[in-house]
C-alpha cells in the first residue's frame, strides 16, 4: 500500500486546518481494500468543539461503518489518549503516523492492544507542527490539555 499518497492527503487536511487558524492535524481512513473512506482535520478552534481532533473529525466524515476491521487510519501526528481510545473502541486495525516528535502519544498502548502502528517520521509533518507550535503556542498548549 502506498503510505505516501494517503499521508499526503492527511497532510493536506492538516495544512487546511492551519490555514483556517486551527491545529494542523489531519487524518484519513482507508478501507481494507485500499479505498479512501474519508478525511478530516482538527477543528477544535474552528468549531469551538473540544473533541474535534483530526482523527475524530475524520471518523465523523466517514460516518457509520458496520465494521472498522482491516481499516487503516493515517494521521499526521501521533494520537492522543482520546483518539487512541476511539481507535480501540472501533477496532481500527492499523495506524500510520506522520510524526511523533512533537507529541508523545500512545503508540505503545495501541500496540499492546493489537493495533499495528507505523511511524513515518515525515519531515513535512514535523515542519508544519513545529511552525504551528512556534506561532501559536497557546493554542497548542490548549489542544494537548496544558493550557
Amino acid at each position: 500500500m502506498d503510505f505516501s499518497g494517503f499521508m499526503a492527503l492527511a497532510l493536506d487536511q492538516a495544512r487546511t486546518g492551519f490555514a483556517e487558524g486551527g491545529v494542523p492535524v489531519g487524518a484519513v481512513l482507508v478501507g481494507a481494500e485500499g479505498r479512501l473512506l474519508g478525511a478530516g482535520r482538527n477543528r477544535r478552534v474552528q468549531q469551538g468543539d473540544p473533541i474535534a481532533h483530526g482523527e475524530m473529525d475524520c471518523l465523523r466524515q466517514v460516518g457509520r461503518l458496520r465494521s472498522y476491521a482491516g481499516t487503516i487510519l493515517f494521521t499526521t501526528l501521533t494520537p492522543c489518549m482520546m483518539c487512541t481510545g476511539t481507535i480501540l473502541q472501533f477496532g481500527i486495525s492499523r495506524v500510520v503516523i506522520g510524526e511523533n516528535r512533537s507529541f508523545a502519544g500512545n503508540e505503545d498502548f495501541l500496540r499492546s492492544r493489537g493495533v499495528e502502528v507505523t511511524v513515518l517520521d515525515d519531515p513535512d509533518c514535523v515542519a508544519l507542527m513545529r511552525r504551528f507550535q512556534a506561532e501559536r503556542p497557546e493554542v497548542w498548549a490548549e489542544d494537548i490539555g496544558e493550557g
